[in-house]
């Protein structure tokens, strides 16, 4: 022993959430500028999106593409298929030229980084801390129903949210001593029909985001299932996107909740973000703004974790 202690590794755990994960980028920026730097990124669906662009050196080029998108950018990404929403080839050129080309190993990159995703045919849960990042990447955003399941490793993998949406454990299993958490479900549930209804800006519908595919199909189930279950012209049946986006969030939410309970984080940031829809990704500064006022907020106890010990 040289009498010198080691310095603590600080790890950041990116939850899922899709359109609301624009908000790790604030997240990110308002860390970097409090002084605060992770030694290892992990990050599940969304996080591990923005996670694999930071911990490339990518982040600022994926900011400013973000920040750059409108509703007409985000349909253009949309093509209704039976595998999913996605525009799969138009996503991978994005992948490829805001997170990395596919030339790029986890290795190699600046910092410790890995994603989660699930195995569709088990139910495991699948780290990638090493290989192909576009892989990692590619595995751990395939929200089903949204995105179509990837191929690897001899398995067929879909979104990472369904077994570890903050990926605390990860963090640790890396050589996190502390891990700062963000959860992006917090305050999801129950609040994607009405929140939304009772602010003065207009709601965004599901045809406004994908009006290129999805008006017609929104419109057909929304009369079929008024007539399935009989409507008295009060009562709103919900549409296809609002069950979808709501049964999504109602099961992140309470695999969060089970998962954070069994390994807690020392620091958890939540962004309040509960009124940005699934498929909102237009709509990033707001996201990431939040990200940044989260931080904000809970410098306090941020600056404590930092230099209390």
């Amino acid at each position: 022993m040289t009498g010198q202690s080691r310095k603590a590794k600080i790890g950041l755990a990116l939850g899922s959430g899709s359109a609301r994960g624009w908000s790790h980028i604030g997240v990110i920026n308002a860390l970097a500028k409090a002084g605060i730097e992770p030694d290892i990124v992990c990050g599940c669906s969304i996080g591990g999106l923005v996670g694999a662009s930071y911990a490339a050196g990518n982040l600022k080029e994926l900011e400013c593409w973000a920040r750059s998108l409108s509703r007409i950018d985000v349909a253009r990404l949309l093509n209704f298929s039976m595998n999913g929403f996605v525009d799969v080839e138009r996503l991978q050129s994005f992948i490829l030229q805001y997170v990395g080309d596919e030339t790029l190993n986890i290795e190699t990159i600046e910092k410790t980084f890995a994603t989660v995703a699930t195995d569709l045919e088990t139910g495991r849960e699948v780290w990638f801390t090493e290989g192909s990042l576009v892989e990692a990447v590619w595995s751990s955003i395939s929200l089903p129903g949204v995105f179509p399941p990837v191929r690897s490793q001899n398995r067929w993998l879909i979104d990472g949210g369904l077994v570890n949406p903050v990926p605390v454990s990860l963090c640790r299993a890396l050589g996190a001593d502390h891990v700062i958490a963000v959860n992006l479900n917090g305050d999801i549930v129950g609040k994607h029909f009405y929140q939304e209804r009772q602010k003065s800006e207009p709601l965004v519908e599901e045809h406004d985001v994908a009006e290129g595919f999805a008006e017609n199909i929104t419109k057909a189930l929304r009369e079929y299932s008024s007539r399935l279950f009989g409507s008295n012209g009060k009562l709103r049946v919900p549409g296809f996107f609002d069950t979808l986006a709501s049964s999504i969030n109602i099961t992140q939410d309470r695999i969060t909740r089970s998962r954070m309970a069994g390994d807690p984080p020392d620091i958890t940031l939540t962004p309040k973000l509960s009124h940005l829809g699934l498929l909102e990704f237009f709509r990033a500064e707001e996201a990431i703004a939040e990200g940044e006022d989260c931080v904000v907020r809970m410098m306090p106890q941020l600056q404590h974790f930092l230099h209390g010990d």
